[in-house]
């Protein structure tokens, strides 16, 4: 294998969404020298690049945040803090405003007041111009450049990342100062638009540089989505009637409350839906707000309005999911000295709690997370220096450097981990007497994983990287589960079907060979402020 190219930056943004976006705007306004680390192509990979998305952009008065902060505290199990969804909040609105005028973003204008509607953004034209932004102030952005594994020196501080780039057949590894993790969720390659670029890689390398975890256990989303289809928008659920196969409504379905009815009748038959609760004027502005939803039906000649189409549900994981890296201060450091978190990598229980969805909160907490770790990594890095890269080793072990000789492909553990993650009646429709099988058979991919999974190509050890990663993932998040007895947020145990008033808390986890599980109270109020 041929030396691998070698450079250096201040910060290393691993990722190319939102939330990295803003990291690398927000650390080279600290004084960093910034290089950007996408897996894709920055500006279109990930699950924000395809569709149209709603933003949590509340002005500042007091009544309206208020309103903001309560409308989804019981659905989460009231597990969120107010200090960080206020923080979320102030961050969102500068941000929105700065991409209003620094981003150069052409929002739409109300006809009646003439005032910019910055309560959503389409994605392709957000991130086109993000990507413009980040060329503009000298962040260097490195394409179809997936990092395999992240750098630790001796005392076990992040100081960069090995990787391959795609386009140049050549491994790379850079030194830096500081690591941000914004690489996004793990959707377990369900196919769901946008995420297939979201295998839970950041996870992974956290993990194995001894990073903690929280809320793994809400980690288990699915969207409705027509028959066939990755377009995942269960929003305009919100205006549909079910039905049964045989045209009966269905009762009790929804988008928001009553999806897992539509699970549990998809166990034994089909589902149908009509977007039949829409009026004219709504459906309009529904077709404005998301073309790309529509185009499926247009291509099949449906009219989602006033004819009836199946349904089914794609997993979603920790993209529309709550679980993450855990975050200890308001700069979104991890638990590992150099190592920073934000977006969909990152836990999202501080505004949150326990449930969350597409688009409004976790576009503002991307933005929001991205520029508190942005900056936060600036300072470390211009504070510690780079890495010395005679110093470093790489962290990376599972899918890079098999420990035994009986290969096995990442293929195949793929397959294997998506039948334990994927099927809704185990990790939807959650039983212990479903998980703890589901967990045991993932630990046991795990250990094969572990004797065989590797590759000879830079293309296959993207392959087994990200089939180690949805297999650790897992792991995290069943392990998780079954250390919260109750139904809470969006993990609702059959057989623990109450919420606990004792355990109004925080689910820790970790580890990689044995997984770990801890508690910390709700409201945390030890978490440091940064200075």
């Amino acid at each position: 294998m041929n030396e691998p190219w070698q450079t250096s930056t201040d910060v290393l943004v691993i990722g190319g969404g939102p939330a990295a976006a803003w990291a690398a705007i927000h650390a080279t306004e600290a004084g960093a020298e910034v290089t950007l680390v996408d897996k894709g192509y920055c500006g279109t990979s990930g699950a924000t690049a395809p569709s149209g998305t709603g933003v949590w952009y509340v002005a500042p008065e007091a009544t309206a945040r208020a309103n903001a902060k309560a409308s989804r505290e019981a659905l989460g199990g009231h597990l969120a803090d107010h200090y960080w969804m206020d923080r979320v909040l102030d961050q969102t609105y500068a941000n929105m405003n700065r991409l209003a005028v620094e981003g150069r973003y052409p929002f739409p204008v109300d006809p009646t007041t003439g005032e910019q509607l910055r309560t959503g953004v389409q994605g392709p034209e957000y991130m086109r111009r993000m990507r413009a932004w980040l060329k503009r102030i000298g962040v260097r952005i490195l394409d179809h450049s997936p990092a395999l594994e992240l750098l630790v020196d001796d005392e076990g501080t992040v100081r960069g990342a090995a990787g391959y780039q795609r386009q140049a057949e050549r491994d790379y590894r850079i030194t830096a100062g500081a690591v941000v993790l914004a690489t996004g969720g793990c959707a377990f390659l369900s196919k769901a638009l946008g995420t297939n670029v979201d295998t839970g890689d950041g996870a992974l390398m956290a993990a194995e540089v001894g990073a903690r975890f929280s809320g793994m256990e809400f980690s288990n989303a699915y969207a409705i989505v027509p028959k066939g289809s990755t377009i995942t928008k269960t929003a305009y659920y919100g205006y549909a009637t079910f039905f049964h196969e045989d045209g009966r409504v269905l009762e009790g379905a929804g988008s928001t409350k009553g999806r897992s009815v539509i699970a549990r009748t998809l166990l034994t038959e089909k589902v149908f839906a009509q977007l039949d609760r829409a009026d004219a004027a709504v459906q309009e502005q529904m077709r404005l707000g998301q073309p790309n939803f529509f185009l499926q039906f247009d291509r099949r000649g449906i009219d989602p309005f006033t004819d009836r189409f199946e349904v089914d549900l794609l997993a979603e994981g920790t993209v529309r999911g709550t679980g993450g890296i855990d975050v200890v201060d308001d700069d979104c450091a991890t638990t590992v000295p150099g190592l920073y978190a934000a977006g969909d990598a990152a836990t999202r229980e501080r505004i949150c709690g326990g449930f969350t969805g597409g688009g409004s909160h976790n576009s503002a907490w991307a933005m929001s997370s991205g520029s508190w770790a942005g900056a936060g990594a600036a300072r470390f890095a211009l504070r510690e220096g780079r890495g010395a890269e005679g110093r470093l080793r790489g962290a990376g072990r599972v899918g890079l450097r098999p420990s035994g000789s009986d290969p096995v492909a990442a293929s195949e553990v793929v397959e294997a981990a998506q039948a334990e993650l994927i099927p809704f009646e185990k990790n939807y429709l959650r039983h212990g007497d479903r998980i703890r099988p589901a967990l045991a058979e993932l630990d046991a991919i795990w250990r094969r994983a572990s004797d065989g999974l590797g590759g000879h190509t830079g293309d296959d050890r993207v392959r087994a990287r990200q089939a180690a990663a949805i297999t650790a993932v897992g792991r995290l998040m069943y392990a998780s589960t079954l250390a919260r007895t109750e139904t809470r947020g969006m993990s609702k145990r059959a057989d623990h079907p109450e919420q606990d008033p004792g355990q109004h808390h925080h689910v820790l986890s970790g580890g990689l060979d044995a997984v770990w599980t801890g508690t910390t109270p709700a409201r945390n109020t030890t978490l440091a402020v940064a200075s």
